[in-house]
This record gives structure tokens, C-alpha cells and sequence, in this order.
């Protein structure tokens, strides 16, 4: 139908409006016209091309808004990736996905104070890449080491072994302390309780130990008994009322970052000395750290 009224528009269709003019001459008058008007019908037209561009330039700041949602994104990609690599267990790939799940987890906040933009759905896939990330994550990590325990080095489990569940006790603790955090307007600057990477850190740590047999540890990693301890020592403290300094600089001064400049050379000492082993030792550090500053700060108030 379209094709006839295009026909009929450039008057092909039509009778000649000089029925003097010989058939043959009107025919070929007829042709040239309509190709000349379908060359301006395939002609793009310069306003189109200056109304896709102003498009493409309105949607800018839509595209920036989703930069920090992208590399949220890929921080769950990556804690998908080091669960599937815990449960076949390839311990050391999975720390190296761990590790790039927390370099994408600073990012995504990093980016989004660059760039000065802000939404609802940012907030709530940071969340849920966190609940994977560092709390499905750490889970199944205690969970592989209480079955080496009790399986022994070279077993990988093809179903699931019910006396090593207790350990995603650690992952329902992390949703708890996730689904807290985004409701308490206290947490902006320090947290209250154990933040969820922290509890993560902790557990990859003990795997590395398990995997290389660090400081002749692995048996007592691997023991169910001091799992099973670990446990609700690690729920707890997500949840508890402890308040901890936050390892964020604001800015380089001494003043008022003196308990993490501080840390930070506990830290690396601690990751010089010990390597692999050191991660671990790190978390029970910040802990011990927080516990002591906040008792000083009660006595002097």
C-alpha cells in the first residue's frame, strides 16, 4: 500500500498533466521525477543528524549515572566467580577474585563521589554484590574447611554435608548486617559492628592458610571444633554494637587519621612477615584495635 502511494504521490500512477506531450516523452518525464524524489526521500536530512546528536548528548548524564552501577556489577560478577571457585576448590583463584570484588566494592563508591551522582539503585546493587561478595562468599569458604576437616585434604564434596552447614550461619548474620547498615544513618563516617568485607577477609585468610599450609596451621584451620567456634564470633560481631574505625582516608593528615596510619603500618607489617597467613591475623587486629580505642573513648567521656 505504501508503495502505491508513493507512486500515485509523484504521479506514476496518475495521467499526464500535458496529454500533449507524446507518450513516450511523458514516460520518461515521469522517471526522472521519481528519482529525483526518491533521492531526497534517501537523503538524510541535516536536522536528523543534529536530533540524534542533541539525544545522544541528553542521555549523558543518565550513562555517567551508571558508571558506579557498573562496576558494582562487577563486583558481584567477581564474588559469583570466587564461590564457584571455593566450592571446586581452587582456594587460591578464588582469593584473587575476592581480592577483585573488594578493589571493585571501593571503586564503585570512589567513582560515584568523582563523578557527584547518586541514586536509590545504586545503593541497592551495592547491597546485593555485598551480600554475595562478603556474605554468600566467607560462608562457603568456612564451609569447604570444615569439610577438608572432616573429609580430609583431597575430597571435594558431591552433595551436601549437613555438619558443615552451620557455616552459612556467617551469610544470614551478613544479610542482617547489610539490611542495618542501609537503615542507620550512624554508620556514614565509622561502622558499628563488623563490616561484612572485614568478615570475608577473615575467612579467605584462613583458606590461604589451609592452601599453604601456613605457620604449620592447616589442621588447626580445618579443625570443625574451631570453626564451629568461629562461627558465632563472626555473627556476632556483625551485628554487635562495637564501633569500629572505618580504613577510609579522607585526606593524608596525621590529624585525626592517627588510628589508621597506625593500623596501616600494623598492616603491612603484619602482611610482610607473614604473607598469605597475615590476613587472618589483620582482621583479629582491627578488631582488638576498635575494642581498645572504644574503651578509651568511654573513659574519657
Amino acid at each position: 500500500m505504501a508503495g502505491v502511494l508513493v507512486f500515485w504521490r509523484f504521479g506514476v500512477l496518475g495521467k499526464s498533466k500535458n496529454a500533449n506531450v507524446p507518450k513516450r516523452q511523458n514516460a520518461n518525464e515521469q522517471l526522472r521525477l521519481l528519482s529525483v524524489n526518491f533521492k531526497i526521500l534517501l537523503l538524510p536530512k541535516k536536522r536528523d543528524t543534529a536530533t540524534a546528536l542533541s539525544g545522544w548528548v541528553q542521555n549523558v548524564p543518565a550513562m555517567k549515572k551508571n558508571i558506579p552501577n557498573f562496576i558494582t556489577l562487577l563486583n558481584l560478577f567477581f564474588g559469583c566467580c570466587a564461590i564457584a571457585s571455593v566450592l571446586y576448590g581452587q582456594f587460591v583463584q578464588a582469593f584473587w577474585f575476592s581480592m577483585a570484588s573488594g578493589v571493585a566494592d571501593y571503586l564503585d563508591g570512589a567513582c560515584a563521589r568523582m563523578l557527584k551522582v547518586k541514586s536509590p539503585l545504586g545503593q541497592q546493587l551495592d547491597s546485593l554484590a555485598d551480600m554475595v561478595s562478603f556474605g554468600v562468599a566467607p560462608g562457603a569458604v568456612i564451609y569447604m574447611l570444615i569439610v577438608k576437616g572432616m573429609s580430609g585434604k583431597d575430597v571435594l564434596p558431591i552433595e551436601l554435608t549437613l555438619a558443615a552447614s552451620p557455616a552459612f550461619l556467617v551469610t544470614l548474620f551478613a544479610a542482617i548486617r547489610l539490611a542495618n547498615f542501609n537503615i542507620d544513618t550512624r554508620q556514614s563516617e565509622n561502622f558499628i559492628g563488623m563490616p561484612t568485607p572485614s568478615c570475608a577477609i577473615y575467612a579467605i585468610g584462613l583458606m590461604l592458610i589451609y592452601h599453604y599450609n601456613s605457620l604449620g596451621m592447616a589442621k588447626i584451620v580445618t579443625n570443625p571444633i574451631f570453626l564451629y567456634l568461629n562461627i558465632p564470633v563472626l555473627c556476632w560481631l556483625m551485628v554487635a554494637g562495637l564501633p569500629m574505625f572505618s580504613l577510609k582516608f579522607k585526606n593524608l593528615a596525621w590529624e585525626g587519621n592517627q588510628i589508621r596510619f597506625i593500623f596501616a603500618a600494623f598492616a603491612v607489617t603484619l602482611l610482610v612477615l607473614l604473607r598469605e597467613a597475615s590476613f587472618s591475623f589483620i582482621i583479629i587486629g582491627h578488631v582488638l584495635f576498635s575494642f581498645f580505642l572504644h574503651l578509651k573513648v568511654s573513659r574519657n567521656s
